[in-house]
C-alpha cells in the first residue's frame, strides 16, 4: 500500500511502497540518514576551498583577487537559488530533486578535480553550490513530514550536527589532504561518496510525490536573483573595498538588491492571494517563525563572523599555519555537534525558551570572552572560547529551527524551509562583512596612531567582537519572546485579502 499522503500542495516523499507499515518508520529512517550524509559531504565542501586557495593561485598563476571568485560565486549561487526551492518543492518530486541535487554537485565535484584552467574551476563550483541549495530545504521538509512533532527535536538536532561540524571540519580535512596529496584531493576523496549517495537515495525515494503545478514566475524569479545575489554580492565585496579592491562601491548591489527585494515581497504577496507565490511569505504570520527566523540570523551572523575572523587573528596576529587554524577551531565545532542532539532531546521534553534564554547569554559571553583577544593571547583561550560560542550556538539553532518550522502548516514547510535556508546565507554574508568592516576600521584607527602591523590587527579584531559582544543583546531581549513550548501548527494557510 502507497505511504503518500497528500496535504494540500506539499509534495511527500514515498518510501519503497513495498514496506508494511511497521516498516515504514525504518526506511524513512534510513532516507533521512542519506539525506544527511549528503548536506554533510555537500557542507563540508563549502569551507574547503580557504586553505586550498594559496595552491590553486600557484598552479593556475592567478591572483588572490581572482582565488576568492571560487568562495564568492558559490555565495552567490546559494543565495540566489535557495529561494526557488519554495517553489521547486512543490512543482517537482522530491525524487526528481533528490537526483538532481547530487548529479550537480557531483558532476562539479569531477570538474573540481579534474579542472585544466580555471574558469572550468570557477564552473564546477557553481555546479556544486547549486546542488548544495537544493539539498537543506528538501531534508528539513523531509523531516518535518516524516517526523512526529514529539521527536522533531532530536532529529533537527542532527542537522545542526551537518551545520556545525561540517564547517568546522572542513579546514581541517583540506589541510590534511593539501599537505599531503594536493588540492584537487580534496574533491576526489568527495566524489565516491557523493556518487554513493546518489545511488542509495535513489533506490530509498520511491513514486512521484504529491506536486501541484505551480506556474513558473518569471517575474518573481529575475527579482530573486537581483534581490539576494545583489545583497550578498554587496556585502561580500565590503571587505575588498576597505582594501581597496573591490570591482564596484559595495552600497552599488547592495541598493540595487534592496529596491528588488521590496519588488520581491510585493510581487509575492500579490502572487499568495491566488496561491501562486514563487516563495510564500504566509509563515512570518507565525510569531514562533518570525521570532525563531531573526534569532537564527544572528547566531548564523555570530557563527560566519566567528569563523572568518578567528583565522585571521591566528594567523596575522599569532602567526600560525592554516592547519594549526584548523584545529584549533575543530573542537568547538564537535562539541556543538556532540551537543546538539542532546538539544534536540531536551526540546522535545521542555520546548524551545528555557534552551534559548540561557543559550543566547552563553553567545553574549563568549563573543565577550573573545573581545579580549590580544596580540599574545595563548591558544588555550581561543579553544574554550570557541567552544564556549559553539555550545551557545547549538543551544540555540535546534530549538528555533524545530520551533519555527514546526509553527506552521503542512503546506508551508517547503516555503519556510526556503526563507530559513535564505536567512541564513544572508545572516552569513551580512556577519562576514560587518566583522571584517568593523576589524578593518578597528586595525586602520590603531596603524594611524602608530601601531605596529601587528597590534594593528589584534586591535582591530578586539574592536570587532566587542560590537558583535554589544549586538549580541540584541538577541538577548529577542530570546523572552520565544515561546515555552512550541505553537501548534497552522490549521490552514488562506490566502490574503
Amino acid at each position: 500500500m502507497s505511504s503518500t499522503m497528500k496535504t494540500g500542495s506539499h509534495p511527500e516523499i514515498r518510501v519503497q511502497p513495498e514496506a508494511g507499515p511497521e516498516r515504514a518508520p525504518m526506511r524513512a529512517g534510513a532516507l533521512i540518514a542519506v539525506l544527511l550524509a549528503g548536506a554533510f559531504v555537500m557542507i563540508l565542501n563549502e569551507t574547503v576551498m580557504g586553505v586550498a586557495l594559496p595552491a590553486v593561485m600557484r598552479e593556475f598563476d592567478i591572483t588572490a583577487a581572482a582565488g576568492q571568485w571560487l568562495t564568492t560565486a558559490y555565495m552567490l549561487v546559494m543565495a540566489v537559488l535557495i529561494p526557488m526551492t519554495g517553489f521547486l518543492l512543490q512543482r517537482f518530486s522530491p525524487r526528481a530533486i533528490f537526483v538532481a541535487a547530487l548529479l550537480l554537485f557531483s558532476v562539479g565535484t569531477a570538474a573540481a578535480a579534474f579542472a585544466p584552467w580555471f574558469p572550468v574551476l570557477v564552473g564546477a563550483r557553481i555546479a556544486q553550490a547549486a546542488g548544495t541549495a537544493i539539498i537543506m530545504p528538501l531534508l528539513t521538509t523531509t523531516i518535518l513530514t516524516h517526523v512526529p512533532a514529539e521527536r522533531r527535536g532530536r532529529t533537527m538536532g542532527l542537522i545542526a550536527i551537518v551545520m556545525s561540524v561540517a564547517p568546522a571540519l572542513g579546514p581541517s580535512f583540506s589541510g590534511l589532504l593539501i599537505t599531503a596529496f594536493g588540492w584537487r584531493s580534496v574533491f576526489l576523496v568527495v566524489l565516491p561518496i557523493a556518487i554513493a549517495v546518489l545511488v542509495v537515495g535513489s533506490v530509498l525515494i520511491r513514486g512521484r510525490g504529491e506536486t501541484s503545478a505551480v506556474r513558473f514566475d518569471l517575474g518573481s524569479a529575475a527579482l530573486s536573483v537581483l534581490a539576494f545575489g545583489g545583497i550578498v554580492f554587496g556585502l561580500g565585496s565590503i571587505g575588498e573595498a576597505v582594501g581597496g579592491h573591490a570591482l564596484m562601491p559595495p552600497a552599488v548591489p547592495i541598493a540595487v538588491g534592496l529596491l528588488a527585494l521590496g519588488a520581491f515581497v510585493w510581487r509575492q504577496l500579490a502572487l499568495q492571494r491566488r496561491d501562486a507565490a514563487f516563495l510564500d511569505l504566509r509563515p512570518f504570520r507565525s510569531r514562533p517563525f518570525w521570532v525563531g527566523v531573526v534569532l537564527l540570523a544572528v547566531a548564523m551572523c555570530s557563527m560566519f563572523g566567528a569563523l572568518i575572523l578567528l583565522p585571521l587573528y591566528m594567523q596575522n596576529v599569532l602567526g600560525l599555519s592554516a592547519l594549526v587554524t584548523g584545529l584549533v577551531v575543530l573542537p568547538g565545532g564537535l562539541l556543538m555537534g556532540l551537543a546538539a542532539p542532546v538539544v534536540g532531546a531536551i526540546f522535545d521534553r521542555v520546548g524551545a525558551r528555557p534552551l534559548v534564554i540561557p543559550g543566547v547569554f552563553v553567545v553574549a559571553a563568549s563573543l565577550a570572552m573573545l573581545a579580549f583577544l590580544g596580540d599574545e593571547s595563548p591558544i588555550w583561550y581561543l579553544v574554550v572560547a570557541t567552544l564556549v560560542l559553539d555550545l551557545g550556538l547549538a543551544m540555540l539553532m535546534t530549538p528555533l529551527m524545530t520551533s519555527a518550522l514546526g509553527s506552521l502548516a503542512p503546506e508551508l514547510y517547503s516555503h519556510g524551509s526556503a526563507i530559513v535556508s535564505t536567512m541564513q546565507q544572508l545572516a552569513g554574508a551580512a556577519g562576514t562583512a560587518i566583522f571584517v568592516t568593523v576589524m578593518s576600521l578597528g586595525a586602520a584607527s590603531a596603524a594611524a596612531g602608530g601601531a605596529t602591523a601587528t597590534a594593528a590587527a589584534a586591535s582591530g579584531i578586539h574592536l570587532a567582537f566587542v560590537v558583535a559582544a554589544l549586538a549580541s543583546l540584541v538577541a538577548v531581549a529577542l530570546a523572552f519572546l520565544v515561546p515555552r513550548r512550541a505553537a501548534g501548527p497552522q490549521r490552514s494557510a488562506p490566502s490574503a485579502e
